[in-house]
């Protein structure tokens, strides 16, 4: 065995083991990374140095500023005026009140870019509200956290500029606007599956809203929406940077929450700041602890091997893209989403450019393989939180999602080998 062999042996089975073994993954891969270092006899000091730089990056400062932003739009009452919304246009309909989880989903996915936000907040509120309507848990819990996936694709999405970094330099804005489409496709497609179901089971249509109470609602939504509005039409329009548009739409939601909707008093900002510290302290130490561990990735060669390993099994370009959505969906089951970018993404670029690949497709290739793994056992985080609040195994959930995957599956599939699905706003826009 080479020392690069047995380097390797290090890095990647005390990983896997410490997966294994139910470690928190910034523990894993950095403990992973100091054996290796340790292996190799390395200074200390470059995991530190490679740690401090993968959280020194201009277009992750976005992330805290959307993050914030995300908190801020979801304590205002901003989750009831989407719902509202959402009923309006769809609530009509067989199987009313999961189209309403649908749409809603994607409108608080434009503001919040967090699947387990989405669950946390609509379904708290839609969840209940089904079963007391005479849904089955099982299907109100399976629209709820699929439908939350769409929050990671469309704009503004935390993960997306997290690709961008471990990509090395993709546009940010390309990103998001290369996530619309899928966005919008991924809701039709999960529509599509819950009216067929819902048809099936009888489940029974919502209340038709007037055209004058509709227009009510929506003026109510619309300073709401407007969050996203200000992101994507700031960047297209060259006004600011992703980053920047990040701090103006904080402010803006500050303004919205506390001035205008004000449902919630000035005195919550220190626990609404709180809640956001929480999970930017996760993100960022996620972050650096994997940047540490794709140092060591690119140090033993291993996108190399890998490169070589899957052209190995075919040239042909087909093949190579679907054992790199197999070995993500695979990988997507049992890590978080944000490490895996941060590990994969400098693993797997070589080889989607050897193959010709765009890379602003493939960062929503990824992105829409790994929320699917949020809702797969046996480490999906929106799964385990929808069959929190649904009161239901996830066991029993696991079995009735199978249509709902189907459908999933089917868009990651146009999104693979249809690159105008994702390239098309990109290209009209930002010519």
């Amino acid at each position: 065995m080479t020392v690069n062999t047995a380097a390797i042996a290090v890095l990647i089975g005390s990983f896997l083991i410490m997966i294994l073994l139910r470690f928190p993954i910034a523990y894993a891969v950095a403990i992973s990374s100091l054996l290796c270092l340790k292996y190799q006899g390395l200074p200390l000091g470059t995991i530190s140095q490679q740690m401090i730089k993968g959280i020194s990056s201009f277009s992750l400062m976005a992330v805290p500023f959307f993050i914030t932003m995300g908190v801020l739009m979801g304590s205002g009452g901003i989750s009831d005026k989407l719902l509202n919304l959402a009923d309006a246009c769809v609530g009509w309909m067989t199987g009313g009140l999961a189209m309403v989880n649908i749409v809603a989903s994607y409108f608080f996915g434009g503001i919040s870019g967090s699947a387990i936000a989405d669950v946390s907040s609509i379904g708290a509120l839609l969840i209940p509200m089904m079963k007391d309507s005479g849904y089955d848990t099982d299907y109100a819990v399976d629209v709820t956290i699929t439908s939350a996936c769409q929050g990671l694709i469309i704009p503004p999405s935390h993960n997306m500029i997290i690709f961008a970094v471990s990509a090395g330099g993709v546009s940010v804005g390309q990103l998001f606007l290369g996530g619309m489409l899928p966005g919008v496709l991924l809701g039709m497609a999960l529509m599509i599956i819950s009216y067929v179901i819902a048809v099936k089971r009888g489940y029974p249509k919502g209340a038709k809203i007037s055209f004058k109470e509709a227009i009510k609602i929506a003026s109510s939504a619309i300073l709401g929406l407007l969050t996203a509005v200000i992101i994507i039409g700031g960047v297209i329009g060259g006004i600011f940077t992703a980053t920047e548009s990040a701090a103006v739409a904080c402010l803006y939601a500050f303004i919205v929450t506390f001035f205008i909707y004000r449902e919630i008093p000035l005195s919550k900002m220190d626990e609404i700041l709180l809640n956001a510290l929480r999970t930017l302290a996760t993100v960022l130490a996620l972050l650096a602890c994997c940047n540490a561990f794709g140092w060591f990735l690119a140090y033993l060669k291993i996108p190399a091997l890998i490169t070589g390993a899957l052209l190995g099994v075919s040239n042909n370009k087909i093949v190579v893209l679907l054992l790199i959505n197999l070995l993500l969906l695979a990988l997507g089951t049992i890590m978080d989403m944000a490490p895996l970018i941060m590990i994969t993404t400098p693993i797997l670029m070589p080889v989607i450019q050897s193959i010709g690949m765009n890379p602003i497709q493939f960062g929503v290739m990824m992105v829409l393989n790994l929320a699917i793994g949020l809702c797969t056992p046996p480490v999906g985080a929106v799964l385990f939180v929808g069959c929190t609040i649904g009161k239901i195994s996830m066991e029993k959930l696991t079995k009735s999602l199978f249509p709902f995957y189907a459908a999933m599956l089917a868009v990651l599939m146009l999104v693979t080998f249809v690159p105008e699905v994702v390239l098309f706003i990109p290209n009209l826009l930002l010519k």
